[in-house]
């Protein structure tokens, strides 16, 4: 049997927003996933593994080489792809683009928070930068909320307005505060260690979405922004020990570990209490969704015509 190896062009033609997040939910009815994350180096060269099994779903292995080098070799920088294993008997059953996986997971982790936490009648969405991910975003948050406009901040006032140049829907922002305060869901992807989330610029009944920060170092709200809301995690395996966003503040004493209400593994617990609290969530990733997200990947290019 041909193993499909799918692209990232052949495996997006069969998408959709609503579809992964369905699939998302799907996956955290099943058992706890067991994951694990292995590094290998040669200076400057970095592979990285991150594997997941989910009994009921089956196998990933998500594998990224990064080669600094590349780009001036005229080259990505990053390349991979994921190994998707059959739960029943562990063959293997496809290899798909690591940046369509990686997509799709990210944008689609943040967007099933707000699909349950922001309130619905969300009308003005931030987006704060402008790069991969930030235009993942836009278009994962515009099927959601197709009456939404948008706003794009960036640290580089270039790189916004080229990600707002085409788009009728998205305006660029001239301060992070003021579009903070204009906007009902704030949406944060930025290589950011130092928080640029203020609390005191926050408003009631607006909804968080912090995805940036991945290293025990890096932070994108302040302990403010924590304090005022209301704080949902998609893992506590992979963000609270390991996301200076959430690390940090615990080991300070400025939250408590009853401070997060729930992960993805209570489903129930994501809701509002009222139109006025703040939510915030924090989108720390893993193999798991990698593999929830890669499984419906294979589910739908097996239908797509």
């Amino acid at each position: 049997m041909t193993i499909p190896q799918i692209s990232f062009e052949e495996g997006e033609a069969a998408l959709d927003w609503h579809g992964v997040i369905a699939a998302l939910k799907e996956g955290h009815t099943l058992p706890k996933a067991e994951i694990g994350d292995t590094f290998l180096y040669r200076n400057p060269d970095t592979l990285l593994s991150r594997s997941a099994f989910i009994d009921g779903l089956g196998i990933a292995v998500k594998s990224a080489t990064v080669f600094p080098k590349n780009p001036d070799r005229g080259k990505p920088m990053i390349n991979g792809a994921v190994s998707l294993f059959s739960d029943e008997d562990g063959t293997l059953q496809a290899l798909i683009d690591f940046h369509l996986v990686t997509k799709w997971k990210t944008a689609g982790d943040s967007l099933l928070a707000a699909s349950r936490l922001a309130r619905e009648d969300s009308k003005t969405i931030l987006i704060v930068g402008a790069g991969t991910v930030g235009r993942s975003l836009r278009e994962a948050y515009g099927a959601y909320f197709p009456d939404a406009r948008f706003t794009v901040w960036n640290r580089t006032r270039s790189a916004a307005e080229v990600m707002a140049q085409d788009d009728p829907r998205m305006d660029v922002a001239d301060t992070l505060q003021d579009a903070m305060k204009a906007a009902d869901i704030i949406s944060c992807a930025t290589m950011s260690t130092e928080p640029l989330i203020k609390g005191e610029w926050l408003r009631a009944g607006q909804h968080i979405d912090l995805i940036g920060a991945y290293r025990p170092d890096m932070r994108e709200a302040d302990d403010e922004a924590l304090l005022r809301a209301r704080i949902f995690v998609d893992s506590y395996e992979t963000t609270l020990g390991h996301i200076g966003e959430i690390k940090i503040p615990l080991e300070n004493g400025i939250i408590g570990r009853g401070d997060i209400v729930a992960d993805y593994y209570d489903m129930a617990a994501f809701k509002r209490t009222s139109n006025d609290e703040i939510t915030l969530f924090k989108n720390g990733g893993g193999a798991h969704l990698d593999l929830m997200t890669s499984k419906f990947i294979l589910d739908r290019w097996h239908v797509s015509p």
